[in-house]
């Protein structure tokens, strides 16, 4: 006795997404990101000189103290708004890249087939006969039932 013989083809699910990655519309999103990029390194160098300040103190001789205080949450901004710079030119550049390169593939004509890219690939004459009787065998072999 011997295990069934699987008939059915496995097939993969149809794609639900379009696949599709040209969209024009980045192009906008990449000049808003730019925009707001632009508007973080405006913070980062208006927030940078706010976290120094200098302290100058007279003593009872005339000696004159000058000391520097720096308060790290405006430098921790400045830096921040450089970062959130960077990652948005980052991300602009790759949405520019999307909007302007990134086609849906082109089917590639097959010479054999006539240009018809869905179509098997014309065989050799000689070889037909020989392939089409080692195809009818294998079918007839697949489908075999089992029952011995």
């Amino acid at each position: 006795m011997s295990a069934p013989q699987a008939t059915e083809q496995l097939v993969a699910p149809p794609s639900t997404g379009t696949g599709r990655m040209h969209r024009p519309v980045r192009a906008v999103v990449a000049l808003a990101e730019l925009l707001a990029a632009g508007a973080a390194v405006w913070a980062a160098f208006w927030a940078w000189p706010r976290g120094f300040s200098t302290i100058t103190t007279v003593i009872a001789e005339g000696t004159v103290l000058e000391s520097q205080r720096i308060y790290g949450n405006w430098l921790a901004a400045a830096i921040g708004f450089g970062t959130v710079a960077a990652l948005l030119v980052l991300d602009a550049v790759r949405q520019v890249l999307l909007a302007v390169r990134a086609r849906p593939r082109r089917a590639r004509k097959d010479k054999a087939s006539g240009g018809d890219p869905g179509a098997a690939p014309a065989a050799r004459p000689e070889a037909n006969s020989d392939a089409a009787a080692d195809a009818s065998e294998a079918v007839s072999d697949a489908r075999v039932s089992g029952d011995d």
